[in-house]
């Protein structure tokens, strides 16, 4: 049995999820105890420099070098924090801040760039870190993105029922694992379906003046009603009808993407919860869009997991929109919903100090399995 603590911060920019775990075995008989699980917020200043990065704000390199450092002194802080009154743990999984992806493509490789540096990590808090996850995927020609699909098989596959694993962060993104029979390894596929929490945080703070950040249970959008034309005129987005392997971010669903959908509505007429209702639509139909065009057949069952697993109304969406098929979280089946990308990067962490490769090339693209993750010796 081995303590790791797993930290993430992903697209929505909330705050830094950490996860102190217990874990033990290698794949199907991976075995994780969470211990102890919490949200560490950003300060608000550097809160709002990360998002101003992430949405293509000019910055020098010595600003870049005092942000990297306030996101790896922040990671470092949470990792201290969540031990506190715990056994100390062994190794440290940090996916750090991403505040650049561009996907690879036929002409070259891609580029994700995620600060807070493994080093400084390992250094404060006197633990092994592993960070920069994503580089050694893309340098075998993969999206770097999702890395959670071998996880989501060791964990969440089941023996008679197909699943889809929906993550809905700041973007939205799937693992689709067939029943556990035959060569099912294999079928596993993964990919960022679209828009997720960003696009809806956007909307919401642009509607309220920036009163609000977020819409607690999607209360706001279900008072509207969703103009299924507009969310019919962007789904003809290029990105969805994309074949996977394919990732996506803020550089696509960003503020110029919700400037353009602001514009487009603008002859509708629409109440501020009509448009965030139709924004809320376009994540859940974006959703089904993608399982419906790229899925070799529907799952069985669906688990979210992620922030937008707790927007009861986008949940409802996301529900009737796949008609039979029951949406659930991943915590009703045993593993926390809230914490679980966090947790992914503890086990990432602790596969590489076993020398296991972590990323699932169906998913990713890559053209091989590769370790994912530099490890940082304290």
């Amino acid at each position: 049995m081995t303590r790791v603590i797993g930290l993430m911060s992903g697209t929505s920019v909330d705050g830094i999820d950490a996860a102190l775990v217990d874990i033990s075995g290698t794949d199907l008989d991976l075995k994780i105890e969470l211990v102890a699980a919490c949200t560490y917020p950003y300060p608000n200043e550097l809160r709002e420099q990360i998002l101003s990065v992430c949405g293509g704000g000019a910055i020098s390199m010595a600003e870049l070098a005092e942000l990297d450092d306030a996101i790896a002194l922040n990671f470092a802080a949470s990792a201290q924090n969540i031990q506190i009154g715990h056994e100390k743990a062994a190794l440290i999984g940090s996916h750090g801040q991403t505040v650049f992806h561009r996907p690879a493509t036929e002409r070259g490789l891609g580029y994700s760039l995620q600060l807070g540096r493994g080093a400084v990590i390992a250094k404060q808090t006197g633990i092994t870190a592993v960070s920069n996850f994503r580089v050694a995927d893309i340098a075998a020609g993969g999206q770097g993105a999702p890395l959670v699909p071998r996880i989501d098989a060791y964990t969440l596959s089941h023996p008679q029922e197909s699943r889809c694993i929906q993550n809905i962060g700041g973007i939205g993104n799937v693992t689709y694992i067939p029943a556990r029979t035959g060569n099912w390894l294999t079928e596993i596929r993964g990919w960022d379906t679209g828009p997720g929490n960003s696009l809806l945080d956007l909307a919401v703070q642009h509607l309220s003046a920036g009163t609000k950040t977020y819409d607690k249970d999607g209360a706001w959008a279900a008072s509207g009603i969703p103009c299924h034309p507009l969310v019919e005129q962007w789904l003809k987005q290029d990105y969805f009808h994309l074949p996977p392997p394919k990732s996506t971010g803020r550089e696509l669903f960003g503020v110029a993407y919700l400037d353009q959908c602001l514009q487009d509505a603008g002859s509708y007429q629409l109440s501020p919860a009509d448009f965030l209702a139709t924004i809320t639509e376009l994540t859940a139909a974006s959703i089904a869009h993608s399982y419906r065009s790229f899925l070799p057949q529907m799952p069985q069952r669906v688990l979210l997991c992620g922030g937008g697993g707790r927007n009861l109304y986008l949940k409802q969406r996301i529900q009737h929109l796949l008609d039979e098929v029951p949406v659930m979280t991943t915590s009703e089946v045993g593993l926390n919903a809230d914490f679980k990308e966090a947790i992914a990067f503890a086990v990432l962490a602790y596969w590489r100090q076993l020398g296991i490769p972590g990323n699932l090339p169906t998913a990713t693209g890559a053209n091989q399995e590769v370790l994912l993750g530099e490890v940082n010796q304290i």
